[in-house]
């Protein structure tokens, strides 16, 4: 019934984030972050390159995994415009096995918390933990639906380059106070001259945490040096639930 970040899903990704967007500043906190790195790193949820690209770009070694068949594909091209080499590999996080180890492995823009089940994103962080090199650090964003209205129904229009446009319906179905967990519906429909030629239906569920609780989950994994920032400001204390949450945390000596 319901498609994964399909094609007109990737479509309107490209154009909101596209390659070097960075998002209330959180490409130069990763730039940052990552600048004294000298061995590989994993983007996780690498979506269509916006993260990746401007960091192959200067020279760090990243290699890219999604769940997207077609966020990889976009991601390919994109590298392939700019002559740049990168690895890419499709899996999903919770089972995700790769030949090599990382000495920084990210995932940037909460894409962590679109892991809905609680086994399932367990997991995914005992594999992050098992791909990092002894000493290799973990940097995630976690969001909190802090303005949901449940049966919200809002629609934005994008128009393409080539003439035609994407309209997207998204509606707040259900808010799961006791798992923590959100499901809207995102309703993607595609127009050529006031024709329809194209749809999907997605359900988009997020799953939040607290900072105490993400903090004993990463703790209870094996993870040492665990910091928590906000706003893209390197161990500054979060304050308030609008803020951005950064977690940081290092595998076991």
């Amino acid at each position: 019934m319901f498609s994964y970040y399909g094609k007109l899903c990737t479509e309107v990704y490209e154009l909101t984030k596209p390659v070097g967007c960075s998002i209330d500043g959180d490409l130069e906190y990763y730039k940052s972050r990552l600048k004294d790195v000298q061995g590989k790193i994993l983007e996780a949820a690498v979506g269509s390159g916006r993260i990746i690209i401007p960091l192959l770009e200067e020279g760090f070694d990243v290699e890219g995994i999604d769940y997207s068949n077609e966020m990889l594909k976009v991601c390919r091209e994109r590298c392939e415009e700019r002559n740049l080499d990168a690895r890419l590999f499709e899996a999903n996080l919770k089972d995700f096995t790769l030949p090599n180890q990382y000495e920084a492995i990210i995932i940037p823009t909460g894409s962590f918390c679109l892991i809905e089940k609680r086994e399932d994103a367990m997991n995914a962080l005992q594999r992050i933990y098992e791909h990092l090199q002894i000493g290799g650090r973990f940097i995630v964003d976690l969001e909190i639906p802090y303005d949901w209205k449940t049966d919200e129904i809002t629609t934005s229009t994008f128009e393409l380059p080539n003439g035609d446009g994407i309209t997207m319906e998204r509606k707040s179905i259900d808010m799961d106070w006791l798992n923590q967990v959100t499901t809207s519906y995102l309703k993607y429909e595609k127009w050529r001259e006031g024709t329809l030629i194209d749809s999907e239906l997605q359900k988009f569920s997020l799953r939040w945490y607290g900072i105490e609780e993400f903090r004993l989950l990463l703790e209870k994994i094996g993870f040492t040096n665990i910091s928590c920032s906000a706003n893209y400001e390197y161990n500054k204390q979060p304050t308030d639930i609008t803020q951005s949450i950064t977690f940081e945390a290092t595998k076991k000596l």
